[in-house]
């Protein structure tokens, strides 16, 4: 997998929790533990989004 690539992917997966993160605090009975899980994977993914882009 090329870098290009794997920052396509990790950007869709970011949007991807992003939708997930949204469609959760929509449920009447919000589930705290998933969104922090979802919070916490998401900013993995910032952080190795940026870092990959600091090393180009």
């Amino acid at each position: 997998m090329s870098l290009h690539d794997r920052v396509e992917s990790l950007k869709d997966k970011h949007a991807a929790l992003d939708a997930a993160l949204q469609a959760e605090s929509r449920r009447p009975q919000l589930t705290a533990a998933a969104v922090s899980e979802m919070k916490r994977k998401k900013l993995r993914i910032k952080d190795e989004l940026e870092r990959l882009s600091a090393s180009v």
